[in-house]
């Protein structure tokens, strides 16, 4: 916890898993014994140990967006995310500027101030203990040894009115140097010691430390050393039978006022009239539990256990979009969320304009802007948005519906490459419902679409989008499944190479998106559907293509020569082996294209009007792994049927994309 926000979601997180314990234990405290009691608080012990928000859950109340919500309406900090980095507090090497800053200064101080009267108690204790000299006492020798029980230094305390053990790595049992104690006393401490219930207490005291101002879980503390007391009662009643239990629970009334009961690194049988009253009903309640608990005490536990430690993950779409909401949770439900891969945050910045268009949903789509913008330029979001909510302005949004068109394919991402150390740049391209203003539909095959250059990197822990420009709008082909082929819409890499009479050209273009194509059965049969549901942690489906193209360079008497090409083409990477291609002519089919990820195949029987230029391969995309671009093509190029000739094909100047 590094500022006041963050002791807020950890002592937040930490009330709600309080307050469904304390209902379950309510609801079962006849049911579950002393044993079970406590152990249920070890629950409550690992969310307070845990960062609550870790790794982007949330325990039973969504806390982060709340908290964020009203840190926003309270200060107007957009551009900041609450995050516990650790379970205690880390005093700031700033000094504070604001009363927020003195806030937590404040609570730094009690955490400390209240560890320090821990700590002074413990050591005035142990100083006034080490006055006396430590013995072996018959007594308690006798008692370990009819228990088997282990045993400690004795020392005999004056005006000590009961027995207690003190400290952890070398611990003394306390006794009354007046009286001699009941056996009974003897062995309920001896059981605490073998159990380290001494430690037990201490990690409650530390809990109390870290959340002084929380009356809540100062309360849960109590219960919780009231517990580990009733559980070392019920080891105690283990071992004695008949009258003997009568007489311990008389000898736990008789301590109601003890004078060390609540003293840290202690253990002692007196703990307030209180609590020692609803002791001797669990004593009254021994051996009554019924059969078969013990199962349903751990099914319990591991049900409390997954919604408080293992919690849920916030949902990308925003559970309030259907009902109007402030600015301020609108931008923290985002805020909170945030992109782990790159292809997650294109994909999230792509659908915000989708989402948003059709039906004009605001909330939504600055939600899932929220996730993909820096963090910097958060308030300047919240400003756009208030701007269209007040003045009624045009919001920025693309009239783009993905259900248009075929195959329900939302966006695709062009020529995305590398261009720095986390940092990617392509081109967003969404198709448009309707033309643009003043534009008319454009021919069979093609669509309006808009594209826009977008970058793609890392800030902090977070991946976000910055736009490199507006958005503008061209007509381009719309192929079947939404494929876009390799044309001059789009930037592409061309290789290049004279064979005789042509030049031969390759034309690389790569295209990604996240897979978000799913089977929709709900009305008995299946069919396929866009969802527009942003996935911040997605990964990229990568395709490339390659269109193979000839153009006749030599004089229009020779033309007709030429009757037939063959090619086999592979693509050099850096370090890749040497290929032996195939003999072009044992391309079987007429007019013969085949593209596979290690080789291109073409062949055109050529007619005797045929045109330059010749598409020898027609642009087919195929799955890759990355986005690397070759540095050349090897190619054996046959004209006639005759032999082959060997071409090595080099990039254009200016032909990459991003160079």
């Amino acid at each position: 916890m590094t500022d006041i926000w963050s002791f807020l979601l950890q002592t937040l997180t930490a009330s709600s898993a309080a307050v469904l314990l304390l209902l379950v234990k309510a609801m079962f405290r006849d049911k579950l014994s002393p044993r079970w009691q406590f152990a249920a608080w070890g629950i409550l012990a690992l969310v307070l140990l845990f960062p609550a928000g870790l790794g982007g859950r949330y325990a039973l109340v969504n806390w982060p967006v709340l908290l964020e919500a009203f840190k926003s309406w309270a200060t107007g900090d957009y551009g900041s995310v609450t995050q516990v980095l650790a379970p205690i507090p880390l005093p700031s090497l700033t000094l504070p500027t604001t009363v927020l800053d003195w806030l937590y200064l404040f609570y730094v101080a009690g955490v400390l101030l209240l560890f320090l009267h821990y700590l002074l108690s413990y050591a005035r204790l142990r100083v006034a203990l080490q006055r006396e000299t430590a013995t072996e006492d018959p007594m308690v020798q006798a008692v370990a040894q009819r228990y088997y029980l282990p045993t400690c230094p004795v020392i005999r305390v004056p005006g000590l009115s009961s027995a207690f053990v003190c400290g952890v790595f070398h611990p003394v049992l306390a006794l009354p140097a007046e009286v001699e104690p009941d056996e009974k006393v003897i062995l309920h401490e001896l059981l605490h010691l073998i159990h380290r219930d001494v430690a037990w207490g201490l990690v409650i005291c530390f809990f109390r430390c870290l959340h002084w101002c929380n009356p809540l879980l100062w309360f849960c503390a109590n219960l919780a050393q009231n517990d580990l007391e009733a559980r070392c009662d019920q080891r105690v009643l283990e071992q004695l039978e008949g009258e003997a239990r009568r007489q311990y629970g008389h000898i736990l009334l008789s301590m109601a006022d003890e004078k060390y009961a609540r003293a840290p690194g202690t253990s002692s049988m007196a703990n307030g009239l209180r609590n020692i009253r609803r002791r001797i009903q669990s004593i009254a309640r021994f051996k009554m539990y019924p059969a078969g608990m013990s199962l349903v005490s751990v099914c319990m536990v591991l049900v409390l256990a997954a919604p408080l430690l293992v919690g849920a993950k916030q949902e990308v779409t925003p559970a309030f979009h259907a009902q109007p909401n402030s600015i301020h949770r609108i931008l923290a439900h985002g805020r909170t969320l945030r992109c782990t891969t790159y292809a997650g945050a294109l994909d999230t910045y792509a659908k915000a304009f989708l989402v948003g268009a059709p039906d004009c949903d605001y909330q939504t789509f600055f939600s899932y802007l929220s996730i993909c913008t820096p963090l910097s330029q958060q308030k300047a979001l919240a400003e756009t948005y208030m701007d269209i909510k007040n003045h009624g302005t045009k919001s920025p949004m693309l009239p783009a519906d993905p259900d248009t068109f075929s195959g329900n394919y939302g966006y695709r991402i062009y020529d995305l490459v590398s261009v720095g150390e986390e940092s990617y740049e392509g081109i967003l391209a969404i198709p448009l419902l309707e033309p643009p203003p003043g534009e008319n539909w454009v021919e069979s095959g093609e669509s309006w679409i808009a594209v826009q250059t977008v970058r793609a990197e890392k800030q902090g822990n977070r991946w976000v989008v910055l736009p490199q420009g507006d958005f503008s709008t061209l007509a381009g082909p719309w192929r079947v499944g939404g494929l876009y082929s390799p044309t001059t819409v789009f930037p592409f890499t061309t290789y290049e190479a004279q064979a005789g009479d042509f030049t031969i050209h390759v034309n690389w273009q790569t295209m990604c998106y996240v897979e978000s194509i799913h089977q929709d059965s709900s009305y008995g049969f299946s069919y396929p559907y866009f969802s527009l549901t942003p996935e911040p942690d997605g990964k990229f489906t990568i395709w490339s293509s390659e269109d193979v193209t000839a153009t006749y360079t030599g004089s229009p008497e020779q033309r007709n020569r030429y009757d037939r090409i063959n090619l086999y083409a592979y693509p050099n990477y850096p370090d890749s082996p040497a290929v032996s291609l195939p003999d072009p002519n044992e391309i079987s089919s007429e007019n013969g294209i085949e593209v596979t990820e290690k080789r291109i195949a073409g062949g055109e029987r050529l007619s005797k009007d045929w045109k330059s230029p010749l598409h020898l391969s027609m642009g087919f995309w195929h799955d890759r792994q990355d986005f690397s671009i070759p540095d050349s093509y090897t190619m054996r190029l046959s004209f006639n049927g005759e032999a082959p000739e060997e071409l090595l094909l080099l990039p254009t100047e200016g032909g990459a994309p991003h160079d």
